[in-house]
């Protein structure tokens, strides 16, 4: 097992705990599709990259199932870069800024010309994480706009939501994914034009299609919102692998809103100023929550 998860502060709460979020047999085949998705950024041939997956084999029989599977593909992440030698996602995350940039003006008015911009503006943030290329091959973000705003969500505490915001008068907001966080721009233009201050967070350096300062420059959000980092290229937030700037920040923060399914691995268990805006999309995380695959979440902690 990883050396580095036995003696985490973060690891004896989860063995403490009586609710549990750890790997499951069903996330050994995602762990081996992470790999796949990420050599189809590629143009190695078929030879290397067998040799690749084999080369991640041997991450994956380190998984310590005491952790969050976001633990185990934060290492599978970081062995994939080494051995492709690059950010293998960082042409498919600059097409999806631009894709979501050519949404912003249409999405924008759907919001202002809404009877609850805020409400319209959560429901196109919880869209926008459909692009999520560590699990979806493709995205249909159109389909996925019109779901959010017709469809019921899974778990709605919409109305603690505001009335929390409104109290907080200031967010920290952790972003996910390059592209969905034109969704998130959205949003937070909403929550600024609403008097709530707002900090956004991004990933310290790449993983996966994780949004990073550069995603978050080039779409606009500094521009609106004090843009840090979390010095950590681990999936989700594992608060002991981050700065200790960001943790300073993370700790003093009266209102949390976490994007994604990695940020809901591993901050479930940290306390009702977390609102967890995303989608359920694989049956493990769905069967914790008790809601159907696929489904749409804005869920206090």
């Amino acid at each position: 097992m990883h050396s580095k998860l036995k003696t985490t502060p973060y690891t004896l709460y989860l063995i403490m705990n009586k609710r549990l979020f750890t790997v499951q047999p069903e996330c050994f085949p995602c762990f081996l599709r992470q790999v796949i998705i990420s050599l189809n950024q590629t143009d190695f041939d078929r030879e290397r990259k067998i040799d690749i997956i084999k080369s991640t084999l041997e991450e994956v029989e380190k998984t310590d199932i005491t952790t969050t599977p976001a633990h185990s593909t934060t290492f599978l992440h970081r062995k994939l870069r080494t051995l492709i030698g690059r950010d293998p996602f960082s042409e498919i995350k600059k097409r999806y800024n631009r894709i979501g940039l050519s949404l912003y003006q249409e999405l924008k008015e759907l919001v202002t010309g809404s009877d609850d911009p805020l409400f319209t503006a959560t429901r196109l943030s919880i869209a926008g994480n459909s692009i999520d290329f560590g699990i979806y091959t493709s995205v249909d973000i159109e389909s996925e706009i019109q779901r959010s705003l017709k469809e019921p969500l899974a778990r709605d505490d919409y109305s603690l939501f505001r009335e929390s915001l409104q109290k907080a008068g200031q967010v920290l907001y952790l972003l996910d994914n390059a592209g969905e966080i034109v969704f998130d721009r959205i949003l937070i233009e909403t929550l600024i034009s609403l008097n709530i201050e707002v900090t956004a967070v991004v990933k310290g350096s790449p993983v996966i299609n994780d949004a990073t300062l550069e995603d978050a420059t080039s779409t606009g959000i500094d521009r609106y919102a004090k843009v840090i980092t979390n010095g950590s290229d681990c999936i989700g937030t594992i608060l002991p692998w981050c700065s200790e700037e960001f943790k300073k920040v993370y700790n003093i923060s009266p209102l949390i809103i976490s994007k994604g399914q990695g940020n809901f691995e591993t901050l479930y268990h940290d306390g009702e100023r977390i609102f967890f805006l995303f989608q359920a999309k694989c049956d493990v995380v769905a069967d914790f929550i008790g809601v159907k695959r696929g489904g749409m979440l804005l869920m206090k902690g």
